[in-house]
């Protein structure tokens, strides 16, 4: 099939005068245009990614509902992702490995940031006042070996440099779902929720990974995922974190959790 027109093609066809219009509107041409829409005043905020795909990249309700809460809250967002090989590929259909199939962690999250994203190796405290890593399964399987080691887990060198430096400036982290295993791991003594720490029946499938937590020498903190109790705020480390996709519920619920979550980061950077 044929490639889809590059945007400035589509734009283009649209007819002659169209453009003008725009050129005539935007004083630096087209190219001002487009850079100067979206832009705001508030927390420049980075949102780190692991892929795309719940079972082994990042889990694409979160990121969106990290994106749409971060846009509600004015704050400028850059995505990042590590430019390494997925851990492995699972074909979502099935819940099973495509084991003849291998992916890069950047371009599997380009998907997710619509193209714009930039190697985590890239980025910086010094150009954001914020960092929030979504959760999903590669979180425990890219960004860390925690999916296969659990408290013995690895974690990526950028991730735990971005994490390390963020701490040491004193810049709000926000983590959910599994994503708290990294703070967990790299910051000693931190505080983080990944809900409850029983299964109940089936309602916190992954309940096991708060004992893991407490391994790593993190405090756990139990906490729902409701809009009235849906994350905790470690205000000396500031790290602010949510259960999500932890808890089997409704997905309005995780949306508010979520949305909790980046209210309280955008709090701590006084923006």
């Amino acid at each position: 099939p044929p490639l889809l027109p590059a945007p400035s093609a589509m734009l283009t066809s649209r007819g002659p005068a169209l453009c003008t219009a725009l050129r005539r509107a935007a004083p630096g041409g087209l190219a001002a245009f487009h850079s100067s829409a979206g832009r705001c005043r508030g927390a420049r905020v980075a949102v780190v990614l692991s892929g795309c795909g719940v079972y082994d990249g990042t889990e694409i309700h979160e990121a969106s509902a990290v994106l749409v809460h971060l846009s509600r809250g004015g704050a400028e967002v850059q995505m990042y992702a590590p430019d390494v090989p997925q851990m492995h590929v699972i074909d979502h259909s099935k819940g099973q490995p495509a084991e003849a199939e291998s992916r890069n962690v950047l371009v599997e999250s380009a998907r997710i940031a619509r193209g714009k994203i930039a190697s985590l190796a890239k980025l910086t405290t010094a150009d954001h006042d914020a960092v929030i890593f979504p959760g999903g399964f590669g979180a425990a399987k890219n960004l860390s070996t925690f999916a296969v080691d659990g408290k013995d887990c690895k974690v990526n060198r950028e991730v735990e440099r971005v994490l390390k430096d963020f701490h040491k400036a004193g810049k709000p982290i926000g983590l959910c779902c599994i994503s708290p295993v990294l703070a967990a791991k790299v910051l000693s003594g931190a505080e983080v929720t990944v809900g409850h720490e029983e299964e109940e029946g089936g309602k916190w499938p992954y309940a096991g990974t708060a004992g893991a937590i407490k391994e790593l020498g993190a405090k756990h903190c139990v906490k729902e995922v409701t809009i009235s109790f849906p994350a905790h705020v470690d205000t000396k480390n500031k790290v602010v974190t949510t259960p999500a996709f932890m808890c089997e519920t409704a997905l309005h619920h995780i949306f508010d959790g979520i949305g909790a979550m980046v209210k309280n980061v955008l709090k701590l950077t006084g923006k």
